[in-house]
């Protein structure tokens, strides 16, 4: 019998050897298979494994509250299961006691497992939800702008990446790709609940034996296929402007297709008077972007004629609403390609995300997969989640979103599983220092990160490969049964075990477990989605055969994907979930929320930190925090696939070889990067493939601070800038960030990240 695991990489098999060992290996179906996390197991991954329950030594001997000024930095003292369970859960009934659950915040952000069952997000939330509620956030880093902005102008962010248009039918209709921020294949190496068949790279590689004209617009070339693409540079946060020069191409040449405007869409008329300058006089043609963009104006030009000439597909990165005025680039992309008026069409039309995500693009059935109920939270309070240092500093302050003026929760105590905020947010100074008004931090962690270092109570939580569960993905063809290949490390417990124990001790035990064991609630989901499945003619084995077979494969449910077809076909029979039913250029909505930074159109907006305010011999170059290729996020970055892509120790910034030798730097020296936010060290890469004035340095390095509070280790989140999007969306703006860098550092630090904490026994002083 085949062992199967999930991860967001990909399936996995199970190689037992001789002597007992496992091995991992790719499923043997996947076109394009990758390797990362295939030494999840390998002993110095499993040796920063959190192995026991541990307490800061401070909280332990003073109390909630004490010295918070010493997380990341005080001695743990590692006790017995019932002693921290019993800790935990009094110091939760505290707070909900003396000051409401309100105060509680269930922080859970990140990919805690492929798993369906033992996903952390679900069950920290479902176990907050039964003991009486938690302040929650929403949306995401990776999607702040874009979840907010698209459900008021096309259609929710779920809806989009869930019907994309696959890749098969840009392979036979599109005529041309026009991206701006690529399509980078590693970022698409992953999907929630794991990837059965990787389709971005033979999606890209198809397209070009098909003889599609491929362009890349950004600061970075290698972000899509060098040998598929032509680059054009353009200066990082400011594809709005590019897009409304073509805009006004699109306009003035007599190219907008004006019967799919009149039809399908609102408010265009509002937009042009915009485009022309009726209001200032400043017309958005392509030498006014120019200006801005670093694009040459005939270039601008050439691509709207070209768009408009051609079956093309516009897509975007989802890099570009991470930044200031994120919303601003999403709803200028859907407005050009409303003007091109080939939504609808296959081939035609546009796409957020190829290569953000295996998902989207895939040619997969949508289907139902099993999912854990959270229950009902009783708290209302909740904040966008790039904004939790803004929430911890301000207790009691307002704040703009989506069109209401909100207030931030008094946070007492955060409950986190499942995630490293300090990998994910901005500014992880001022994270550092908002991190010590809780009373209380607690932990659910598998690994010792920064984020369990910053906590006062860590549990330890098992891998994926140490307990059984059910692995699916929307649009990813496939079931696994994940079954359990090695015995939990130390004395780690399931998510689910260690909140049926805080449950029994706070009186909600039955309203979280309902009863069920792990092993009655992995059977009871299974079958309740099977059951689902039935209802639309798709039969799967029962659980006990599922769990034999091991995977699923729903091969036969594929089927050509084309976004919004049906709208295009009939759009009063297939109304769009806008406030009008049409795709809205201009919204009566936003309007109405009389926002300076978000007005009812799209429209250029400077950003706060950028390449055209620099003035006269500022050397900054402008910084991009991508996504690191071996490894998701944070994740096993202590993995030999991650740690043989540093250098040093540190990870690599890549720099135009030209940049650097105005810096006097040189291939693979260590360099300092650093602003007013603080500062970093990493290691340079020459790379012609990003243009002068950009410097680009992937996320996932876990942070290691020195005394000064200089990252040794090259995480750009020291560096990124904490501040909302808008008013509208309140987004991550981490590729807003201007830095200096300077080297070559001499006798740089060794790194520590991977080093355990302190330990101390309970009568040390």
């Amino acid at each position: 019998m085949t062992l199967f695991t999930s991860a967001h990489w990909g399936i996995r098999t199970a190689e037992i050897a001789a002597d007992g060992q496992i091995r991992l290996l790719p499923w043997p179906g996947d076109p394009d298979p990758n390797v990362i996390g295939l030494d999840q197991l390998e002993a110095g991954v499993q040796a920063i494994r959190v192995c026991r329950p541990a307490v800061r030594k401070s909280w332990l001997d003073g109390g909630p509250g004490s010295r918070p000024d010493l997380r990341g930095r005080d001695p743990f003292v590692e006790i017995g299961w019932d002693e921290a369970l019993d800790l935990a859960a009094a110091e939760i009934d505290r707070v909900r006691k003396t000051h409401g659950n309100g105060s509680i915040f269930g922080g859970s952000y990140g990919w805690s497992s492929a798993g369906r069952f033992h996903h952390a997000q679900s069950q920290v939330h479902r176990f907050l939800n039964a003991a009486g509620g938690y302040v929650r956030h929403e949306n995401s880093y990776s999607l702040g702008a874009a979840r907010v902005i698209l459900p008021h102008i096309i259609a929710s962010m779920p809806y989009v990446m869930a019907n994309h248009t696959s890749w098969d039918v840009l392979r036979d209709h599109t005529q041309l790709l026009l991206c701006f921020g690529g399509v980078p294949w590693k970022n698409a190496q992953i999907s929630a609940g794991g990837v059965l068949r990787h389709h971005v790279r033979p999606g890209i590689d198809a397209m070009r034996v098909a003889g599609i004209r491929m362009v890349n617009v950004g600061p970075v070339g290698d972000n899509l296929d060098n040998a598929a693409a032509a680059w054009v540079p353009c200066r990082p946060n400011t594809d709005t402007a590019v897009l409304l020069g073509m805009a006004h191409v699109l306009h003035d040449e007599g190219l907008a297709d004006r019967a799919f405007l009149d039809r399908y869409c609102t408010g265009y008329d509002r937009f042009l008077a915009y485009l022309n300058g009726g209001a200032d006089g400043t017309a958005r043609n392509p030498e006014w972007a120019e200006r801005i963009s670093g694009v040459p104006a005939d270039t601008i030009r050439q691509l709207a004629r070209d768009a408009a000439s051609h079956r093309t597909m516009l897509n975007m990165s989802w890099s570009l609403q991470r930044a200031s005025h994120g919303e601003q680039p999403v709803w200028a992309l859907v407005a050009v390609a409303a003007m091109l008026g080939q939504i609808g069409l296959p081939g035609g039309g546009f796409g957020f995300g190829y290569g953000a995500a295996n998902t989207l693009g895939s040619n997969e059935g949508l289907l139902v997969g099993p999912t854990l109920p959270q229950g009902r939270n009783a708290v209302s309070d909740f904040i966008p989640v790039a904004r939790i240092a803004d929430m911890l500093l301000s207790p009691g302050g307002s704040y703009p979103y989506d069109g209401k003026t909100r207030t931030y929760a008094d946070i007492r105590l955060i409950y986190w599983a499942g995630g490293n905020p300090w990998h994910h947010h901005q500014d992880l100074n001022r994270l550092e220092r908002a991190w010590q008004k809780p009373e209380t931090v607690i932990v659910n962690e598998q690994y010792w990160t920064a984020t369990a270092k910053h906590a006062d109570i860590v549990l330890p939580a098992t891998i994926p490969a140490e307990r059984d569960d059910i692995g699916y993905s929307t649009r990813e063809g496939h079931m696994v049964a994940m079954r359990q290949l090695v015995p939990p490390l130390g004395g780690a417990r399931d998510d689910y075990d260690i909140f049926t124990e805080l449950s029994r001790r706070l009186d909600c035990e039955e309203t979280f477990t309902e009863g069920n064991d792990s092993a009655a609630w992995l059977r009871k989901l299974y079958e309740q989605n099977r059951g689902v499945l039935a209802r639309q003619g798709i039969d799967i084995p029962d659980y006990d055969q599922f769990r034999e077979i091991g995977l699923i494969d729903f091969a036969d449910q594929k089927a050509p994907v084309v976004m919004f077809d049906a709208f295009r076909a009939d759009p009063e029979a297939n109304r769009l979930s806008t406030p009008s039913g049409r795709i809205e250029i201009f919204s009566e909505t936003i309007d109405s929320f009389g926002l300076a930074d978000c007005p009812g159109h799209p429209v250029w907006l400077e950003p706060d930190e950028w390449l055209g305010r620099l003035p006269a011999g500022d050397d900054r170059l402008h910084l991009l925090s991508d996504q690191p290729e071996r490894k998701l996020h944070s994740q096993l970055d202590a993995s030999a696939h991650s740690r043989d892509n540093k250098v040093g120790g540190r990870e690599q910034v890549h720099l135009n070889p030209a940049d650097a030798a105005e810096r006097g730097i040189a291939d693979g020296d260590v360099v300092e990067l650093s602003n007013d936010r603080g500062a970093c060290l990493a290691a340079a890469r020459l790379n012609d493939r990003i243009m002068p004035g950009v410097a680009r340095l992937s996320t996932g390095a876990w942070h290691d601070p020195d005394e000064s509070g200089r990252d040794r280790h090259g995480n750009p989140n020291v560096l990124t800038l904490d501040k909302g999007t808008s008013s509208l969306a309140q987004g991550s703006v981490a590729q807003t960030c201007l830095v200096r860098i300077t080297g070559p550092v001499n006798a740089p630090p060794c790194t520590t990240a991977f080093n355990l904490p302190h330990f101390v026994a309970r009568e040390e002083n």
